[in-house]
């Protein structure tokens, strides 16, 4: 969704966050060495090792994730994804996805954040169904040359390409993205992110500032839980409201 660029900048400067995305990356090369611990024989594995690597995760630390599955590591433990989905006000849908080695904790904290702002959970499908699983991938474009770029992505199989937040952000079918992201390598364009999201097919505009704000500190409530792997969205938050919104946040405390 829209947020992403910024709330993945606002994680690069915080010790703080870059733990938490630090932990998460851990746990997806985890949870892909379920399938096989070898990166040559198990593409899952490898693609959550090139992430980390982009992410900046030190070696020690994919080290240590991938030799949980191996024995080397006593302290090995299993882990699950869970999706929990809601509807809010003006049918904003909402969809965290959580990896954890505890479902029980993981979903009372999940219903904690959402009481918090008198969200209710709704059953599963209810909210999934408007959502795609596609390949995105994001390209800085305060490095890169928009026009030069948009040429390339035509001559790929991208199903659509637009630009959020000096980012441009390109989706692509789940099969086509290794094409996609190698031909774009090839041509020196550098990927900022190349990871699984869900695109939604409806979207809900958000153009009342109390609205905009408390759907912005519950999203923030989310990234700051070390189980919540991703968090989609199918706001649409003007550029100028969210600054607002923003803006509002770093000049006030306040609590929900």
């Amino acid at each position: 969704m829209w947020r992403w660029p910024v709330v993945e900048k606002k994680k690069g400067l915080v010790n703080a966050q870059k733990w938490k995305v630090f932990a998460i990356h851990a746990k997806l090369i985890s949870l892909a060495a379920q399938s096989g611990w070898d990166p040559n024989m198990n593409p899952h594995l490898y693609e959550a090792i090139e992430k980390a690597k982009r992410a900046n995760v030190p070696n020690e630390n994919i080290d240590r994730a991938i030799k949980k599955w191996t024995g080397e590591d006593k302290t090995w433990v299993q882990l699950q994804e869970a999706n929990y989905e809601w509807y809010g006000p003006g049918w904003v849908a909402i969809i965290v996805s959580t990896i954890t080695d505890n479902k029980n904790r993981t979903a009372s904290d999940i219903r904690h954040i959402f009481s918090r702002f008198w969200w209710n959970m709704w059953e599963p499908g209810s909210v999934s169904f408007i959502f795609s699983k596609m390949w995105v991938i994001y390209i800085d474009l305060t490095i890169n040359n928009k026009d030069e770029i948009e040429e390339l992505v035509l001559e790929t199989n991208a199903t659509d390409m637009f630009e959020e937040w000096n980012y441009l952000k390109i989706i692509s079918e789940m099969t086509d993205l290794k094409a996609t992201k190698e031909f774009l390598e090839s041509k020196n364009i550098v990927l900022e992110s190349a990871k699984i999201d869900y695109i939604y097919s409806t979207a809900s505009e958000v153009t009342d500032f109390d609205q905009a704000l408390k759907i912005t500190k519950m999203l923030d409530s989310f990234e700051e839980s070390d189980d919540v792997e991703a968090v989609h969205c199918n706001a649409i938050i003007d550029e100028e409201l969210q600054t607002k919104v923003y803006d509002f946040i770093e000049k006030n405390t306040f609590k929900y």
